[in-house]
């Protein structure tokens, strides 16, 4: 039994998904304490609730202290099962972390799986379903498997409502190094608004302008229909030969427009300015697949609290060591395994 304090490192809801992956992933069982000890509000959230039921589920697995509130959990794993398999959340709780969650077992099933997942799939607080179809999921069909998601709605916090569905055709991971992004062949910022009047994105794009030295072209508005609102999400994309970077700004209440657009931009100038393939989110969701792969290697911007507590969970199931090298001009080259 793996006993984790749920505190230690960024101390949030990726402790827990990161472990019941690997859980499901090499069998051994384990126990979270003080279950996102390091936030505001520690405890299990609904989102965390549905990631931890849908592992139970697809791998037939065994779960104590799963309710919304818990500080403490115990996992039981059985072995994943390739399926047709429908999760919601309930709430505006991000869809895209229950495919974390499960995404990585169900690629080493036997067959493969299709997912149904509804509730907010623009969160803040998680990555939007733009940078896991264009930034991570691009990266995993390289390494073997085939994974194609679809957005069929949008769904904001707070109401929720959105749906992604997702196929996945498993196969074993092999180790890519991914070092080097290549040129870059494109670059867009969109801000897309539902239920919210035009000016709120058309602020957020001007704003954008200013920051990022881009063409008028790569500027847009996209409203979408109102029954998806309110919401509003900025979106800025970078696409190279060999990497797509997507930092994304959320529209908040009390948060003014030009704000939140020139937050987002400056983040995505200063992967702009550096060589490194992955940004800070990216390098995050790497690290799992390349884990499980058995090793690999990729260059970042600097490594997040996220990263590390993250290479942290993986050497206690995997045994597996991730080292972060400094390297000149200020990228860091993380090497798994």
């Amino acid at each position: 039994m793996i006993i984790i304090d749920g505190s230690e490192g960024e101390g949030g809801g990726q402790i827990v998904r990161n472990a019941c992956a690997l859980s499901l992933v090499t069998g051994r069982p384990f126990r979270i304490t003080n279950v996102r000890g390091g936030r505001e509000k520690p405890g299990l959230m609904r989102q965390h609730v549905t990631a931890i039921e849908a592992a139970c589920r697809i791998g037939g697995g065994e779960c104590e202290g799963v309710a919304v509130g818990s500080r403490e959990m115990l996992f039981r794993p059985g072995k994943a099962s390739a399926g047709d398999y429908h999760f919601a959340v309930g709430t505006a709780g991000s869809t895209n972390l229950v495919l974390q969650t499960v995404l990585m077992p169900l690629l080493l099933a036997d067959g493969p799986s299709r997912l149904v997942l509804e509730g907010g799939t623009h969160n803040v607080f998680a990555p939007p379903f733009d940078f896991i179809d264009r930034a991570f999921l691009p990266i995993v069909n390289r390494m073997g498997p085939r994974v194609t998601a679809k957005l069929v709605r949008h769904g904001f916090y707070p109401r929720g409502g959105g749906r992604i569905e997702v196929e996945i055709e498993p196969a074993p991971l092999v180790p890519v190094e991914c070092v080097e992004r290549g040129a870059m062949l494109s670059c867009s910022a969109t801000a897309f608004f539902a239920g919210l009047p035009f000016d709120v994105a058309d602020r957020e794009i001007r704003m954008a302008k200013k920051q990022l030295d881009w063409p008028e072209c790569a500027f847009s508005v996209r409203e979408l229909p109102e029954e998806q609102g309110p919401g509003n999400i900025l979106v800025l994309e970078a696409v190279y030969e060999h990497a797509t970077e997507i930092v994304s700004g959320f529209g908040k209440l009390g948060v003014p427009a030009e704000h939140l657009a020139k937050r987002a931009a400056a983040r995505m100038q200063g992967y702009l300015d550096s060589t490194a393939f992955a940004g800070p989110y990216l390098a995050d969701q790497l690290l799992l697949p390349f884990a499980i792969a058995g090793g690999g290697v990729f260059t970042t911007v600097k490594p997040s609290q996220h990263a590390t507590t993250a290479a942290d969970i993986i050497a206690l199931f995997l045994d597996r060591k991730t080292a972060f090298q400094h390297e000149a001009g200020g990228t860091h080259r993380v090497t798994v395994g």
